[in-house]
């Protein structure tokens, strides 16, 4: 849209979210989802129903916001390069669920993936077993508990080593994991390598852990890369390090990271998300 407003995109679309009737209460959680990224990446959620029925575009420096209610368990991942046409059918270079932009299967590998488990203490973790294909954070704000963030400080298409390496156009758009390479016991973790005596950190899952050092690199990488938080909402960024300030909207207040106190605070330099506050307020007081 070749509008001068074209910039308030972003922010129309989670005050219609937000306006529409949903109430988010102690039962549920807000899940916002950010994409830093230099260009439209499609996000993808398992079980949907709760998140646009499972995918939907989301153009580079836009958020959009849903809930999710305590007992709800699935994983989120990034598409990229995907092309679809009107009915939603089409394809992407990494991540695909399929042809369909609403997901109701898992993503092919390789894909950097977001999991969650949400209970009265819940459970989250970014993944890279599979592969990774975009860096991805999970940020709890406002919750009690560990609630460290999971996910990554670099993009691994820089360094991916060139037998792992996913090519378009001579660029490398996603790194494979070795066992999906190789398919060996001591890549994958099965056989006599089953069990997390055996199973140590390879060449492969090291180079992974340095891009992402709060993400499973493998498949018996848990002690260093599955937390816990109680009563928080999740703020999920795409190609964006971790400890960047992430906001999120919950019971009529801006929430943001880097208090010791989780209460309001403005984030210095990151115009976008200030200006996502007052637009979001301002679009309360209109409906109000």
């Amino acid at each position: 849209m070749a509008s001068r407003f074209s910039f308030l995109l972003p922010f129309v679309m989670i005050s219609v979210i937000i306006s529409s009737g949903a109430r988010m209460g102690e039962s549920a959680r807000v899940f916002t989802i950010v994409n830093d990224c230099k260009e439209t990446i499609w996000p993808a959620i398992t079980p949907g129903e709760n998140f646009n029925n499972g995918g939907f575009p989301l153009k580079s420096g836009q958020s959009i916001v849903f809930n999710a209610p305590v007992g709800w368990s699935g994983r989120i991942w990034g598409r990229s390069g995907c092309k679809f046409d009107k009915n939603g059918n089409g394809s992407c270079l990494t991540g695909a669920c399929g042809t369909s932009l609403k997901c109701s299967a898992s993503g092919a590998p390789p894909a950097t993936l977001a999991e969650f488990t949400l209970s009265a203490l819940d459970f989250y973790d970014v993944s890279l077993v599979d592969g990774f294909n975009l860096p991805m954070s999970v940020k709890p704000i406002n919750g009690k508990g560990n609630c460290s963030v999971a996910g990554c400080d670099g993009d691994l298409r820089l360094t991916c080593p060139s037998e792992l390496s996913v090519k378009s156009k001579g660029k490398t758009v996603a790194c494979r994991s070795a066992c999906d390479v190789f398919n060996t016991d001591e890549y994958c973790c099965r056989g006599v390598y089953g069990n997390p005596v055996v199973c140590q950190p390879t060449y492969y899952s090291k180079k992974f852990k340095d891009a992402c050092p709060t993400a499973y690199s493998y498949a018996y990488d848990d002690p260093t890369s599955i937390f816990t938080c109680a009563g928080t909402d999740y703020v999920i960024t795409f190609c964006s390090p971790r400890k960047q300030p992430v906001c999120t909207y919950h019971n009529n207040k801006l929430v943001c990271s880097g208090s010791k106190s989780n209460g309001v605070k403005g984030l210095t330099g990151v115009l976008w998300r200030a200006m996502l506050g007052i637009m979001i307020m301002v679009a309360l007081w209109i409906v109000s």
